[in-house]
């Protein structure tokens, strides 16, 4: 029996008295993923991705473990849910525009203890004075550096379009804004390295492109140390208590700890281990966050049709955001019609082993998303359901 094989006898009997559609989370594997984590990141602590794990029990979970120290969410609104949940360590990954929220966090000490937001236009903090609403707590500002490779003077780019801004001077002078208003404290500097982090250097069937993709994040790696490094010295000029330097990612955790100026690394998707992550050459992790979807016909000799299943991740639409049939080995999509809104018929040999209510594992593309599918995760230890948590869904929780 493969280790495949294996897994799924364990799902399988673990889920036998559970109807699918259903999610689970393989604690061993999700424990193993952690610690692998704080491995790579050689002592400094792993801020946690909330987008990639959509389950406070799990995040309450991973920041029990030694090595891990706060949050990084993904809206005002639930970083101040997050922060009235008893979590202490907030640091909002992106700008908002929420002007309740801000009006919230303004009028309350404690959540304006907790939660950090980003800020990379100075048009961010004049909206955010304008929705204080009376609201007079200090609130803690990070600012967001862009990561993107720039070759051949600029006319090609390679990277997420984040923050605008770039240089050291861009970051000072930003800096000296917020240090100028009332009412802003300026804690943290954050950089996501997306195209190193978030991009796997060794596609199956395509050496090709693998090595062009490690050339490029070898430069990218290089390129960033050097201007971070110089953007921290800026700004700590104006700032010099800044709490700390943000980076990484789960594909690139050791590269950006190396980094002297760093002084943490988010990561997230490295604990679920969705199918994104497969490809890399620097890291393996196990997969820990699977769905299932019943059998409910068998249209003919190496065919059978699943319920449901259509769950594309997000990104630029193509195969790779599909989830991806995992168990048992050996099916694949029909490409004429492939994942489902309501059914999904599966192809290969192994169709032939699969009765009506037998379940088909699935991984997703994403780590987080697949909370969005499923208002519940069940728990599993071995071949038992020790647990059932419920998702931000499950919770009635739909940020975005």
């Amino acid at each position: 029996m493969t280790p495949r094989a294996a897994d799924r006898a364990r799902y399988d009997r673990a889920t036998a008295h559970l109807d699918a559609p259903l999610a689970v989370v393989d604690l061993e594997a999700f424990d193993a993923n952690a610690d692998d984590l704080v491995r790579r990141a050689g002592g400094k602590p792993v801020r946690v991705a909330s987008k990639s794990v959509r389950c406070r029990a799990l995040l309450e979970r991973v920041l029990a473990r030694d090595g891990f120290v706060g949050i990084m969410s993904f809206t005002l609104d639930e970083s101040l849910w997050l922060a009235r949940a008893g979590f202490e360590d907030v640091l909002l990954a992106y700008p908002s525009v929420d002007r309740g929220g801000f009006a919230e966090l303004a009028a309350d000490a404690k959540l304006a203890a907790a939660v950090t937001v980003m800020v990379d236009d100075p048009a961010q903090l004049e909206l955010i004075d304008r929705a204080r609403g009376g609201g007079a707590e200090e609130i803690r500002v990070c600012l967001e550096l862009d990561t993107s490779l720039r070759l051949l003077g600029g006319r090609i780019r390679v990277g997420a379009r984040r923050s605008p801004l770039r240089e050291p001077a861009q970051l000072a002078e930003l800096a000296r804004s917020v240090a100028r208003r009332p009412g802003f404290r300026l804690v943290g500097l954050m950089a996501y390295e997306g195209h190193v982090a978030g991009v796997g250097d060794a596609l199956a069937g395509r050496p090709v492109r693998s090595r062009a993709i490690r050339l490029m994040q070898t430069a990218a790696r290089r390129e960033l140390a050097a201007r971070r490094a110089a953007v921290v010295r800026a700004v700590r000029a104006v700032a010099p208590d800044l709490e700390f330097v943000n980076g990484g990612g789960t594909g690139s955790v050791q590269h950006t700890a190396a980094e002297e100026a760093v002084t943490e690394i988010a990561a997230g998707s490295g604990l679920f281990a969705p199918r994104l992550f497969d490809n890399y050459t620097s890291f393996s992790a196990r997969p820990a966050a699977l769905f299932a979807q019943p059998v409910v016909r068998r249209p003919g000799v190496g065919v059978v049709t699943v319920l449901g299943g259509g769950y594309p991740a997000s990104g630029a639409a193509g195969v790779d955001r599909l989830p991806v049939p995992y168990l048992p080995e050996g099916l694949r999509y029909d490409p004429m019609e492939g994942p489902g809104e309501v059914q999904t018929p599966l192809l290969g040999a192994a169709a032939d082993d699969l009765l009506v209510g037998d379940k088909v594992w699935f991984r997703h593309a994403k780590a987080g998303e697949l909370c969005e599918r499923f208002d519940r995760l069940h728990l599993i230890e071995g071949d038992r359901v020790t647990g059932e948590v419920p998702t931000y869904r499950g919770e009635g929780r739909t940020f975005l």
